[in-house]
């Protein structure tokens, strides 16, 4: 088995990109403008630009809850969750009881590590009668990220009950698995994430990264070359065998 020190690291930004984006149903009007909050697979060159373009909104209206989860989701997605967590406190304290900006806030503070938080606001927001299934996912990758594996993938179980066909939900699952070393079931929920709703380019990323992670190398090129350019692929082929040699994996690979 793995050992999980590098591995989980590895996934715990992984399991919180995996969360769903968070819809804005409630207002559908602004989804022609707006649309998803999905801007970790973005280019680089697109997420900054897109930032720039949302601060400029976030500045002119910062009280607009649904620029604020917008805005606050690119700032995570550049690598900046200190000041997403920021701008999501001062909107929840003028859009107090807004589910939606407390589950962003909840993932601002799981980016920054800081898990207990995480769960204190997500408690709040999760209805035991009938509980938000992106909350369910984003306390999951706390807990997950906790090492409190079982507990989190009871969560990711739940939220497959309550919006079947997600591919984060088997996605987040995967992922979990992978954290405690079990490839070969983080594989299975992995290649069922990949044909499921919402799957995009992470998700078929993250089963190269666990195929790789099993020694099938040329598999896992092949899957990184149908997301990636040349460049790129090799950089993640590095970082596999990077990550095999740290682990003493050699001896178990199947070098045919």
């Amino acid at each position: 088995m793995l050992p999980t020190n590098r591995l989980v690291q590895t996934c715990r930004g992984l399991l919180l990109a995996g969360v769903a984006a968070l819809a804005l149903s409630a207002c559908a009007s602004n989804r022609g403008q707006l649309g998803t909050t999905d801007y970790a697979g973005l280019s680089a060159t697109e997420r900054y630009q897109t930032l720039g373009e949302l601060t400029a909104r976030y500045k002119a209206n910062p009280r607009d809850r649904n620029v604020v989860i917008h805005y606050t989701a690119a700032l995570r997605a550049a690598g900046q969750p200190e000041q997403a967590a920021a701008a999501l406190e001062q909107a929840m304290t003028a859009h107090p009881g807004d589910a939606e900006l407390a589950i962003a806030y909840a993932k601002a503070l799981t980016a920054l590590g800081r898990f207990e938080q995480s769960i204190s606001v997500l408690d709040i927001v999760i209805r035991l009668d009938a509980p938000d299934w992106n909350a369910l996912l984003v306390k999951g990758a706390a807990l997950d990220q906790m090492g409190h594996h079982g507990q989190a993938r009871a969560l990711y179980q739940q939220a497959a009950l309550i919006a079947p066909g997600e591919a984060s939900v088997a996605t987040n699952l995967g992922l979990s698995y992978a954290m405690t070393s079990d490839l070969v079931t983080a594989e299975q929920h992995l290649r069922r994430a990949i044909q499921m709703r919402g799957a995009n380019t992470r998700t078929r990323q993250n089963l190269a990264l666990v195929v790789g992670l099993q020694g099938r190398f040329n598999e896992a090129k092949a899957l990184y070359a149908a997301e990636l350019p040349p460049d790129q692929v090799e950089a993640n082929m590095a970082y596999v065998r990077a990550l095999l040699t740290q682990q003493n994996r050699w001896d178990l690979i199947d070098k045919s």
